[in-house]
C-alpha cells in the first residue's frame, strides 16, 4: 500500500498533463476528468476491436463523438493556450455537447431517412450540418488550414460552382442534401473507410505505442541504442538513428518521436562535438524514418492495405529492407561527419554495457515478438495488438517498472488522448475523399498527371514528388498520402503497366489473351506479335491502347505476383514522397521540433534535415525501376546491397569526405559511381566493378587523411 500513494499523486500529475502540444490549460478538477474519460473511452475502443460488435456506422459515430469532444476540450478555438480561462471555454463546451447529441441523432435517424427514401427531416439537415461544421473546425484546431479550405471549396465544386466551369473540370453539381447525405452516411464519407481504419487499425496501434512507452520500452530502447552504438566513431548520432528507428516503429509520429528521442540525443550529439544544426537535422531525418519502419508506420500500413487490397503483413515486410536502407544512409552521414570533425569514440561513454541492458529490458521485447508472431499466424492485426497490448502489461512484471491497474490507466489515457489529431484528421480527410470520389475529380487529376508524363515514369514521379510537397507545406503527412493515392496511384501504377508491357513486347513474350486487345488497339500488327519487336514500335502499340486495354493486356500477360508488385510500388512511392513535409522547408515540422530542441535556427535545420533525408527521394525510385518491393526477399536484399554501396558514395559526394578529405576531381569520380549504383540498369557487371571502384577510393582518402594527420603530406 505504502506505493499506491506516490502513484495515485503521480495520476493526478499526469492528469493535469495533456500531452497534446499547443493544449489548454486545464483546473485540476476537470483535468482529472477529462483524464478518466479519455481512459474509458480507450477501454470502450478496445472493447469495440475485440469482442462487441456494432454496426460500422455507430463505431464510427462512437469514436468521432468521444474523440472530437476531447479535442473540443484540449484546443482552444483561438488555436492557442491563454491560460485556465481560454476565451471559447463555454463555447467549446456547447459544441461538444452539440457534436454527441448529433452523433446519436444521426443513429436514430438513419432507418427513418431510408424509409422516407432519402428525404431530410429538419432534424437530418441540423445532425448533418452539424457534424460536418465540426469535422471542418475540429481539422482546422490541429492541423491548421488548408484541410478545411479543401473541404469548404471540395463541397462547394460539388454543390454549386462545378457547373459554372468548363473543361474536363466541369461536373453538373449534385444538390446539398445528397452531398450531406454521401458525406456522412455513405462509405465513401467521413464515418466510412477511413474512419473505421482509424477506430481499429490506428486506434488500437497507437494504444500498443502508449503501452509499451508507459512500461518503460522507450528508455530501454534508448538505452539499448546508446549501449550498441555508443561508442563507435559518431556514436551519438548512431544513438539517434537506432533510437527514433526503433521508437517509430511502435509510434509512428515523426514529431512525436522527434520530441521524445531528441531531447536525449540531441545533447549527447553536441556533447560529443556535432554542430548544433547537424544534431538537430541528424534526429529530424531519423524520426521521420521512424513512420517508414514497420510494424505501425504512422498510419500508411492500414491506409494502404485498405487502398490496395494487399494484406497488411505483406505491406510491413515489404516496407523493412527499404527503411533499414534509409537508415543506414543517414549513418553513412553521422559517420563520415565524424571523421570529418575528427571525433573519436568515447571509450568511457556513460551507459550500460549491451549485455546489461539486455538483462534489464529483455523482457519489453516480448510483446513486439507476440505481435510478430501472431501476424505471421495469421490474426487480424486489431486482434494482433489487442493481445500484444496484454502481453506488454504481463512482460512489464519481469522489469521493475511493473505496470498496475493505475499504470494501465495511465496508458489508455495517454493512447487515446495521442489519437485526437490523427482520429479528426483522418474523419475531416473522409469529406475530401468523398469529393474526390464523387465527382470523379480524383481521376481527372490522374489523367492530367498521365498526359503530362506521357509514357515517361520518371517525369510522373518527379510530378507527384512536386505536388506532395506542395501538400506538405498544409497537410499533415496521413492526409497528403490519402490525397496523393487518390489522384496520383492510378497514374503510376497505370505506367509501370506500361513498362511491363513495352518489355514484354521487346521480348516477343505474348499470351493469346494479351495478343487480343493489342490487336483492338492498333489493328495490322498481327505479324509483329510473337517476335522481338523494337522498342520505339512496342512503345507506340502501348501508348495506342485505352488504360483499359492496358489493364486486360497486363493482367492476361503478367503473373498476378507482379501485378500485385506494381500497386503495392506505386503506393509506397506516394506514401515516401508524403513524408517530405516533415524535413522539407518552408513546413518542416519534424524539423522545427528538432531545432528548438538543438537551440539552432529552424531554417537553418531544416535545410540540414532536408539534405540528410535524401534517402526519400532516391529510395522511390528503386520500387519504380527494381525489384525491392515487389520482388522476393532475395532480389530485394541484391537491390540493397547495391543500393547500400551507391548511398555511401552518395553521402561521401555531399560531405566532401569519405573515409578522408575528397578533391574536386575524386570528388566528381565517387558522384558517377554513385549514379552507376543508384540508377537501375540491369548491368551487374558494372556495379560490381563501381563497387570496387568505391572501396579503393574509400581507401585511398583514408590513406590520404592518415598521412596528412602524421604531417608525411
Amino acid at each position: 500500500m505504502s506505493e499506491q500513494a506516490p502513484r495515485f499523486g503521480a495520476l493526478l500529475v499526469s492528469a493535469e498533463n495533456s500531452g497534446l502540444a499547443g493544449a489548454r490549460v486545464l483546473p485540476p478538477a476537470v483535468s482529472l476528468a477529462v483524464f478518466l474519460a479519455a481512459a474509458l473511452i480507450a477501454l470502450v475502443h478496445v472493447s469495440l476491436n475485440t469482442w462487441l460488435i456494432w454496426p460500422d456506422l455507430w463505431v464510427s459515430a462512437f469514436h468521432f463523438a468521444s474523440l472530437g469532444a476531447l479535442a473540443l476540450v484540449h484546443f482552444p478555438v483561438s488555436g492557442s493556450v491563454r491560460g485556465r480561462h481560454n476565451v471559447g471555454w463555454w463555447l467549446d463546451l456547447v459544441a461538444g455537447a452539440l457534436l454527441v447529441l448529433a452523433c446519436v441523432a444521426v443513429l436514430r435517424l438513419e432507418e427513418p431517412l431510408y424509409d422516407r427514401g432519402l428525404i431530410f427531416s429538419a432534424t437530418d439537415w441540423a445532425a448533418c450540418l452539424v457534424l460536418v461544421a465540426l469535422a471542418v473546425e475540429l481539422a482546422r484546431r490541429t492541423a491548421g488550414l488548408l484541410i478545411p479550405a479543401l473541404i469548404l471549396a471540395g463541397l462547394s465544386y460539388a454543390v454549386w460552382w462545378g457547373s459554372a466551369i468548363g473543361g474536363m473540370f466541369s461536373f453538373p453539381g449534385l444538390s446539398l442534401e445528397t452531398m450531406l447525405f454521401r458525406s456522412v452516411f455513405t462509405s465513401d464519407g467521413m464515418f466510412g473507410t477511413i474512419a473505421r481504419i482509424s477506430w481499429s487499425y490506428v486506434f488500437m496501434f497507437i494504444l500498443f505505442g502508449a503501452f509499451l512507452v508507459r512500461s518503460g520500452a522507450g528508455d530501454f530502447i534508448i538505452a539499448l541504442a546508446r549501449a550498441a552504438a555508443g561508442r563507435v566513431t559518431g556514436g551519438p548520432g548512431l544513438v539517434a538513428v537506432a533510437s527514433s528507428g526503433l521508437m517509430g516503429s511502435i509510434t509512428g509520429s515523426a514529431v512525436a518521436n522527434t520530441a521524445s528521442t531528441g531531447v536525449i540525443t540531441i545533447p549527447l550529439m553536441k556533447k560529443a562535438g556535432f554542430p548544433a544544426r547537424f544534431a538537430g537535422g541528424v534526429e529530424a531525418a531519423a524520426s521521420t524514418g521512424g513512420q517508414l519502419m514497420p510494424p505501425v508506420m504512422g498510419a500508411g500500413a492500414f491506409l494502404m492495405a485498405n487502398f490496395t487490397g494487399i494484406s497488411y503483413l505483406a505491406i510491413i515486410a515489404a516496407a523493412l529492407i527499404p527503411a533499414l536502407l534509409y537508415f543506414f544512409s543517414l549513418a553513412f552521414f553521422i559517420r563520415i561527419r565524424a571523421r570529418r570533425l575528427g571525433l573519436v569514440a568515447e571509450e568511457d561513454a556513460d551507459g550500460l554495457p549491451l549485455r546489461d541492458a539486455l538483462s534489464r529490458g529483455w523482457p519489453l521485447l516480448l510483446p513486439l515478438v507476440v505481435l510478430v508472431a501472431l501476424l505471421i499466424v495469421g490474426y487480424t492485426p486489431v486482434y494482433a495488438a489487442g493481445i500484444a497490448i496484454l502481453a506488454v502489461v504481463a512482460s512489464s512484471w519481469l522489469t521493475p517498472v511493473r505496470m498496475g491497474p493505475l499504470a494501465v490507466v495511465e496508458a489508455l489515457a495517454a493512447g487515446a488522448r495521442t489519437m485526437v489529431p490523427t482520429a479528426v484528421l483522418l474523419i475531416a480527410v473522409g469529406l475530401i475523399v468523398n469529393v474526390l470520389t464523387t465527382t470523379g475529380i480524383g481521376n481527372t487529376f490522374s489523367i492530367m498527371i498521365g498526359e503530362w508524363a506521357g509514357m515517361n515514369l520518371l517525369v510522373a514521379l518527379v510530378l507527384v514528388a512536386l505536388a506532395s510537397l506542395v501538400l506538405g507545406m498544409g497537410l499533415p503527412v496521413t492526409a497528403a498520402y490519402i490525397v496523393l493515392a487518390a489522384i496520383s496511384a492510378p497514374t503510376l501504377y497505370g505506367l509501370m503497366l506500361q513498362a511491363d508491357l513495352v518489355n514484354a513486347l521487346i521480348a516477343g513474350d505474348i499470351t493469346e489473351p494479351a495478343r487480343e486487345a493489342m490487336l483492338l488497339a492498333r489493328p495490322g500488327i498481327e505479324t509483329m506479335l510473337g517476335t522481338p519487336m523494337p522498342a520505339a514500335e512496342a512503345q507506340a502499340v502501348v501508348a495506342a491502347m485505352t488504360p483499359e486495354l492496358q489493364r486486360a493486356a497486363a493482367e492476361a500477360l503478367l503473373e498476378p505476383a507482379v501485378l500485385v508488385g506494381s500497386l503495392l510500388a506505386a503506393h509506397m512511392i506516394i506514401f515516401w514522397l508524403s513524408q517530405d513535409s516533415n524535413v522539407t522547408p518552408p513546413v518542416a515540422l519534424a524539423a522545427f521540433t528538432a531545432a528548438g530542441i538543438a537551440g539552432d535556427k529552424p531554417m537553418a535545420t531544416g535545410l540540414t534535415a532536408w539534405k540528410l533525408a535524401k534517402g526519400l527521394y532516391i529510395i522511390p525510385l528503386l520500387f519504380a525501376y527494381t525489384p525491392l518491393v515487389s520482388g522476393s526477399w532475395h532480389e530485394a536484399l541484391a537491390v540493397a546491397v547495391v543500393a547500400l554501396a551507391g548511398l555511401y558514395a552518395l553521402a561521401g559526394v555531399f560531405e566532401g569526405w569519405l573515409e578522408g578529405p575528397l578533391k574536386t576531381r575524386l570528388r566528381a569520380l565517387i558522384g558517377l559511381l554513385a549514379l552507376v549504383l543508384l540508377v537501375p540498369h540491369g548491368w551487374w557487371a558494372a556495379d560490381l566493378l563501381a563497387m570496387a571502384l568505391l572501396v579503393v577510393m574509400a581507401w585511398h582518402s583514408r590513406r590520404l587523411s592518415t598521412l596528412a594527420t602524421k604531417g608525411l603530406d
